[in-house]
């Protein structure tokens, strides 16, 4: 007899909750309605996710995200938990736009932080320049 973790169906590498209802599958996104609930579901994935280093779980309100920080083929699972009839679940492709997008935000996020502290340096150089003038008669 097989393992029934050998014959568990996937999604780019993710094992999918057996004897799910699959609602959308195309070759960058699952979704899909689980049998379980939302809690043990989430569980599933911490069991099926704990040996890989890159991988974070956010426990927002209506939904716990599981996010893959590394180079694996899909990018993150969204479990519902607002069903009643079981936890929705999508898992999604990594792609190129939100990769480029991250690292756009990070470029003008470093040009951000360096004007403001131009700006603040200009106020209090202004400002102590004011405060500080130096004695013409002193220098002579």
């Amino acid at each position: 007899m097989l393992p029934a973790g050998l014959k568990a169906e996937d999604f780019l590498g993710v094992p999918v909750i057996a004897g799910g209802k699959t609602t959308l599958k195309t070759e960058r996104r699952l979704e899909m309605t689980a049998t379980v609930s939302h809690d043990k579901a989430v569980e599933f994935y911490q069991k099926a996710l704990e040996g890989y280093q890159d991988i974070k779980f956010r426990n927002w309100k209506d939904a716990t995200y599981i996010e893959d920080d590394g180079n694996l083929a899909w990018h993150s699972i969204t479990i519902s938990k607002q069903d009643t009839e079981g936890a929705t679940i999508v898992i999604v492709k990594d792609n190129w736009t939100w990769i480029i997008g991250t690292l756009i935000l990070r470029y003008i996020g470093v040009f951000v932080v360096l004007l403001l502290l131009l700006i603040g340096m200009s106020i209090s150089g202004a400002i102590i320049s004011r405060f500080f003038k130096e004695d013409p008669q002193a220098s002579a």
